[in-house]
C-alpha cells in the first residue's frame, strides 16, 4: 500500500475529505519522528513498537571492488510488532 492509498482508505472509512486525511497522516509521521528523536520509542497499543537502536562500527565489502570497508556506527529504528498485530497477520 502506498501513502496516496492510505490517505484514500483513511478518507473513505472516516469521511474525512481526502486533503484532511492526509494532513492527519503527516502529522502522526511528523510525531512519530520527533518522539523517536526525542525518546528513542514510540508505542502504538495493538499495532507495535518503533525503537532506536544504536549500530556499532562494522567491516564490509565493497560489492563492485570487493575490498573490504568501515561502515560508521550509526542509529536505525527498529519495528517491533504487537502480539495483536502478530496474531491477526498468522
Amino acid at each position: 500500500m502506498t501513502k496516496t492509498e492510505l490517505v484514500d482508505q483513511l478518507a473513505k472509512e472516516t469521511g474525512l475529505t481526502k486533503t484532511s486525511a492526509q494532513k492527519v497522516l503527516e502529522a502522526i509521521l511528523a510525531q512519530t519522528t520527533k518522539t523517536l528523536k526525542k525518546e528513542g520509542r514510540f508505542v502504538l497499543a495493538g499495532l507495535g513498537a518503533f525503537v532506536v537502536v544504536k549500530r556499532a562500527k562494522r567491516k564490509g565489502r565493497n560489492p563492485r571492488t570487493g575490498e573490504p570497508v568501515t561502515i560508521k556506527a550509526c542509529k536505525a529504528v527498529r519495528f517491533r510488532p504487537a502480539k495483536v498485530l502478530k496474531d491477526a497477520v498468522n
